[in-house]
């Protein structure tokens, strides 16, 4: 089994910043690519940002250019710096990742979710 402990959510104001972390601990080989989700009330879960262990990086163009993703991969962890924070970025934060077990076998696993408000 694998646990995906994230932390660093809250409220901030417009044009604030927070930092997301996420860390990975269990039963784990290697991880293929960590990220971070976010889902607003009466949304669909929207993929933000992505790192994969063979470098590539990707972000959705709502944020593109004011979130950044780092991942650690000795730690197991991953963050997601948030700066220039909109009332819009409010929602439900999730980290995400797909590894390979012990096994070989390929499974991905989802954090709790971690609330981010943003004030006007």
């Amino acid at each position: 089994q694998v646990q995906l402990v994230e932390s660093g959510g809250g409220t901030v104001q417009t044009g604030g910043s927070l930092r997301l972390s996420c860390a990975a601990s269990g039963s784990i080989f290697t991880i293929f690519s960590m990220g971070w989700y976010r889902q607003a009330p009466g949304k669909e879960r929207e993929l933000l940002a992505l790192t994969a262990s063979t470098g590539y990086t990707n972000y959705a163009a709502s944020v593109q250019g004011r979130f950044s993703i780092s991942r650690d991969n000795a730690k197991n962890t991953v963050n997601l710096q948030m700066n220039s924070l909109k009332p819009e970025d409010t929602a439900v934060y999730y980290c995400h990742v797909v590894l390979r077990d012990p096994s070989l076998q390929y499974r991905t696993y989802w954090g709790q979710g971690t609330q981010v408000t943003v004030s006007s």
